[in-house]
């Protein structure tokens, strides 16, 4: 699926980046997942719509912030769309960098770490029955970046959601991952 998708949303020129699971993979978290979860670019989401369209996808439902799809042949298993409107999400999709998957056969655009904790911190507000798992992530996601990551960015993160003391615990918890 990825090989019949990636090279049709670079020709078509969209705004796109793994996050979820498979961009976890991309950016040194391995994590099974039955689903892609993307943030797209709100301009391209039409175009991105065709693509998917062509390739046998229905979209099962959209909102203002999300768009969720699935294909008729299971094996080729749903996509979520998270869409890029406001600064945090665009700014996100802007640093968003490829990274080779496959044994290097194709590329696909990936946010950085500290944007991916970003989503999982969102994903945590928006839903805190999903607290556990996204906690889990997160961590997961600092230890796979040792040394690499910008605290002030994660920390903002946890700022924007009101949960700046979560963020402050985790760093004191996690601090070896300076």
């Amino acid at each position: 699926m990825l090989r019949a998708l990636l090279p049709e949303l670079e020709s078509a020129h969209v705004r796109y980046a793994a996050i979820g699971g498979f961009g976890m993979a991309a950016i040194g978290f391995q994590r099974a997942t039955m689903d892609l979860d993307f943030v797209v670019h709100r301009d391209d989401l039409g175009t991105l719509h065709g693509i998917l369209t062509r390739l046998g996808y229905g979209r099962l439902a959209q909102t203002e912030n999300v768009s969720h799809y699935a294909h008729a042949d299971a094996a080729w298993g749903s996509i979520d769309l998270l869409h890029a409107f406001r600064a945090p999400s665009v700014e996100a999709l802007q640093r968003a960098r490829p990274y080779a998957v496959f044994s290097g056969a194709c590329r696909i655009r990936a946010v950085s770490a500290e944007d991916a904790i970003g989503f999982k911190v969102q994903a945590m507000a928006n839903n805190p029955k999903r607290r556990t798992r996204e906690l889990a992530d997160i961590e997961a996601l600092i230890e796979a970046n040792v040394g690499r990551l910008d605290w002030a960015e994660v920390q903002g993160y946890f700022e924007l959601f009101e949960l700046g003391d979560e963020g402050r615990q985790l760093r004191e918890r996690l601090g070896h991952a300076e």
